[in-house]
């Protein structure tokens, strides 16, 4: 991975502003593109991509491979021909600041359809485009489009609740399915196909403007997805289907009774056995789509915790070796050199980071967890990091920062005011800053640090408080769906950004002419749509 400094934001498309409901890749991503660049922001990074499932989360998708529809861009296919102005009108008042997931799938989905249709209608070089990208991602595309047709057809229950013979993919029942649902399967490899044209659009918009594109790939997938019902030999599974083991973390000093995710767990030697295949397939297809991918919950590459199927806390887990360097080594051998970033974040030991170290991959560090106890000796304070590191002011999971430092950790009960008041006072004095415009002081200090990679949410570059945060791990519903609206963006925020990108050494050494160059030459790489 390049060692050249850089500076980016993280913002999940769905939080672009726009009329329908969520952001998508139209207009509005033309203009964040726009503004990175006026930052001299040279990363974008987002959330994974697929289609959503339950609590519409990005990391509980029905594919590991496919494109969430809700991004496509209903303009972008006003501008194609395949929708009609007039089309786009009717929308209800969604709000400015808050996507409505099941609101935009209601408004989408007449609009989607009709688009296939006249696309079907049509013929022609579109066509032949879309037969061409069928034919490339058969591997994937069949079994998902095939799992989203029969799901339909099943009011959306999980897979394992299908009558047996198509829940157990005997091959009769498969062929029967394939020709009762031919015209909706279409449906859904056309709405693959329109996202990935948007997507790979935008993603040569952001190279001819110097921008890489980092993703993130989640070590687990959804029980209750296209991966799973496809390949149930690589998956723990009983004969039912159901989990026969799970996945989380076990208790710590956040948690007395750890974190019970409930994604199911991989046979790894069965993997090894096809020389890790999937995950080959899997981070091909990644890299196809971005430039950088962080791999989530890093730590479980080296040891898992395993929690019988069945259990209501995360408690009675065990750890189980994972597949380590072996799995490394295959994707390395199949893929070249890995561009890749561990979240190595929590309670980590040394197997784990050497074997991050072994492959050469950067960590992650937090710059809300620096003023805490011993903070001297804290790895994620800036003097104390290490530069193969990506450090953030705070990611997904975490408050804002301005949310953060208006409770310094108060809402945490296993933590004295004192303490709290103690950590605010270290935060305050390192940074030379006063209440006012903390997240920039966050910022600042960020860009200033040796980390390689430096990446602040866009909620810290607004100065917005707790309500604009994006996840609260373990609530069980409200999270993911915060929005900006299109006026919250000021000159003067891109002006201050790229001042300071200049400053610190991150402003793209080589120019912008070459980043253009190379940035075409990795887009010509990527899959056809």
């Amino acid at each position: 991975m390049s060692t050249r400094r850089a500076a980016g934001i993280l913002l999940h498309p769905t939080s672009l502003p726009g009329p329908h409901g969520c952001g998508d890749l139209g207009p509005a991503a033309d203009a964040f593109v726009d503004f990175l660049e006026a930052a001299g922001q040279t990363i974008w990074q987002v959330l994974p991509l697929g289609p959503t499932g339950y609590g519409d989360s990005p990391y509980q998708c029905f594919s590991a491979f496919a494109g969430n529809p809700l991004l496509i861009s209903l303009q972008r296919l006003v501008d194609e021909g395949l929708l009609e102005p007039h089309e786009l009108e009717g929308a209800p008042s969604f709000p400015e600041r808050q996507a409505d997931f099941a609101g935009a799938l209601a408004f989408k989905r007449p609009r989607l359809d009709r688009a296939f249709e006249r696309s079907r209608e049509a013929g022609g070089e579109r066509a032949q485009r879309f037969d061409v990208f069928c034919r490339a991602q058969a591997s994937w595309l069949d079994d998902f489009a095939l799992f989203v047709a029969v799901k339909a057809a099943h009011d959306g229950q999980a897979w394992t609740s299908w009558p047996a013979d198509i829940a157990s993919r005997r091959p009769e029942a498969l062929q029967e399915w394939a020709r009762r649902a031919a015209a909706d399967v279409e449906r859904v490899k056309f709405e693959q196909f329109l996202f990935f044209t948007q997507w790979n659009a935008l993603r040569t918009r952001c190279h001819r403007a110097g921008i890489r594109l980092f993703g993130d790939v989640p070590i687990f997938v959804a029980h209750d997805s296209a991966d799973v019902w496809a390949h149930p030999e690589l998956f723990r599974l009983k004969s039912d289907g159901r989990p026969e083991a799970v996945a989380g973390v076990p208790p710590d000093y956040f948690s007395a009774t750890g974190q019970l995710w409930g994604n199911p767990l991989y046979r790894w030697d069965v993997m090894k056995k096809s020389g890790f295949a999937w995950w080959i397939a899997r981070l091909r297809s990644a890299l196809q789509a971005v430039d950088l991918v962080r791999l989530d919950h890093f730590r479980g590459f080296e040891a898992y915790w395993a929690v019988p199927a069945g259990e209501k806390t995360a408690v009675k887990g065990r750890w189980v070796k994972g597949p380590g360097a072996a799995l490394f080594d295959a994707l390395q051998k199949a893929l070249g050199a890995l561009p890749l970033v561990a979240e190595n974040l929590g309670v980590i030991t040394p197997e784990v980071e050497a074997l991050r170290r072994r492959f050469d991959l950067p960590g992650m560090a937090i710059l809300q967890f620096a003023f805490g106890s011993d903070a001297q000796a804290n790895t994620f304070i800036p003097h104390n990091l290490d530069p193969h590191t990506a450090a953030y002011t705070g990611t997904h999971d975490n408050d804002t920062t301005v949310g953060w430092w208006s409770s310094a950790g108060a809402g945490d009960s296993t933590r004295s005011r004192e303490e709290v008041l103690r950590e605010r006072d270290f935060a305050r004095r390192y940074l030379n800053a006063g209440d006012h415009e903390i997240h920039w002081a966050f910022i600042r200090a960020l860009l200033a640090s040796v980390a390689e990679i430096a990446v602040a949410p866009l909620q810290d570059v607004l100065g917005f408080g707790s309500d604009a945060r994006m996840n609260l791990p373990g609530r069980a519903g409200g999270n993911w769906g915060w929005r900006f609206a299109a006026g919250d963006i000021k000159p003067e925020m891109a002006s201050r950004l790229r001042e300071w990108v200049e400053l610190f050494g991150r402003f793209p050494a080589r120019g912008r002419a070459q980043d253009h160059a190379d940035g075409e030459q990795e887009a010509a790489a990527g899959p056809e749509a």
